[in-house]
């Protein structure tokens, strides 16, 4: 019993340590995923890429993400969480070794579709690590680290970025090789940690979607759908035209300023996540859906009058509706659905939000070479408005 009882902390520190690399290598991804924005302009300016190029990247982002989610996600169930977590980190750093070398549009693109992967393998393989390695802390800290960890990454990673393009030396190459180098050794460190799941048959069959809505769910999913597809369109605003609109129509070039444009969405979208708890799903949605409209109002007017903190703070108001808007749809949906159910709800869910980013910026990049950015926004406005009276029409709680 003795020797029993001295493995006990042994084990328990190495499962400590397993969570805490995981945490620090799912937001180092998304951080990673961040680092070419605020080099937009830089690229529009020197290498002549455009608007909708921009668009083009954000899409082949939000597609290789999806794809990895829906046809990846189970595999570390069968090949094992550490093999599975290391790939994602690897290729994110191949991603910014990629873009160390951009000089145009085919690299940009290829860079970006490498970082989508890593993300979307990341969201599922790291996330179920810190899950089994989360031990007896409390639920809302291995919450935060699964839901809020991307965000928080990505606010971290676009302004590092912004710093270091800014002030740095060889601002075009610095911030992705710090970066590649931290990816590589958080790989480095997860190594070394313990493996939670056995090999198991069937990898094979893993890779193929597995798509479903419960019964239980179908009412509520047709008021949610049409919340991620407004929400997530936003966050591809920001991806694909953020930096853009804050060179061309709020007159700065700064890299900083660009990184506080994508981060005023973005980052405050996990204060949302929080506030959305003390509210029924319907409220929460009816009150984010208002928060969205109203800020892409703002979005709207401040692009077209060039109004950089009206931009900004539109854009907060907006992540924190999105925030509350997407939980309350969430907690609409997933409570109602057994246990069994709920990955291939999960899949729908992640088809229809990052089909949400995709669509729209694919559609407004090919727009942007006809219309100017600021009408562009009205769209995004509109589409934002359309679903706020959905919701305040079609909304229902769960009985």
């Amino acid at each position: 019993m003795t020797a029993t009882t001295g493995h006990a902390p042994a084990r328990a520190r190495e499962t400590s340590r397993g969570f805490i690399t995981a945490a620090a290598s799912f937001v180092a991804v998304f951080a990673a995923g961040a680092t070419p924005l605020p080099l937009y302009d830089t690229y529009a300016r020197a290498d002549g890429l455009t608007s909708d190029q921009f668009s083009l990247v954000a899409v082949a982002y939000f597609a290789c993400a999806v794809f990895a989610l829906l046809v990846l996600g189970r595999l570390s169930d069968h090949r094992g969480r550490r093999p599975v977590s290391i790939a994602a980190l690897l290729i994110a750093a191949t991603g910014c070794v990629t873009l160390l070398f951009v000089d145009g549009f085919p690299t940009l693109l290829l860079g970006r579709a490498l970082q989508g992967l890593a993300a979307g393998l990341a969201s599922s393989a790291i996330g179920a690590y810190a899950v089994d390695t989360a031990g007896r802390r409390p639920r809302w800290v291995v919450a935060m680290v699964t839901t809020a960890a991307s965000t928080v990454g990505l606010a971290i990673g676009v302004f590092v970025s912004g710093a270091l393009v800014e002030s740095g030396p060889a601002p075009r190459q610095l911030a992705y090789l710090v970066f590649a180098l931290l990816l590589a050794g958080c790989a480095a460190a997860l190594a070394t940690r313990p493996e939670t799941v056995d090999r198991t048959p069937g990898a094979w069959s893993s890779l193929i979607p597995q798509f479903s809505v419960p019964a239980a769910t179908r009412p509520r999913l047709p008021v949610a759908a049409a919340v991620f597809v407004a929400t997530w369109a936003f966050g591809g605003y920001f991806n694909s035209f953020g930096p853009t609109i804050a060179s061309q129509d709020l007159g700065s070039h700064s890299p900083l300023v660009a990184a506080a444009v994508f981060a005023s969405y973005m980052a405050p979208s996990v204060l949302g996540g929080f506030a959305a708890g003390r509210f029924q799903p319907a409220t929460a949605q009816r009150i984010g859906m208002t928060l969205v409209a109203a800020a892409g109002l703002g979005l709207a007017l401040a692009s077209s009058a060039g109004v950089l903190a009206l931009f900004i703070l539109a854009g907060v108001m907006g992540g924190i509706g999105m925030g509350i808007a997407t939980s309350g749809s969430m907690n609409a949906l997933l409570p109602r659905a057994e246990p069994a159910e709920r990955a291939g709800l999960l899949a729908v869910v992640y088809a229809i939000s990052y089909a949400g980013s995709a669509v729209p910026s694919l559609v407004a990049g090919q727009l942007s070479r006809v219309i100017a950015l600021p009408a562009i926004t009205v769209g995004y406005a509109g589409l934002a408005a359309l679903v706020w009276v959905i919701t305040l029409v079609a909304a229902r709680n769960p009985r």
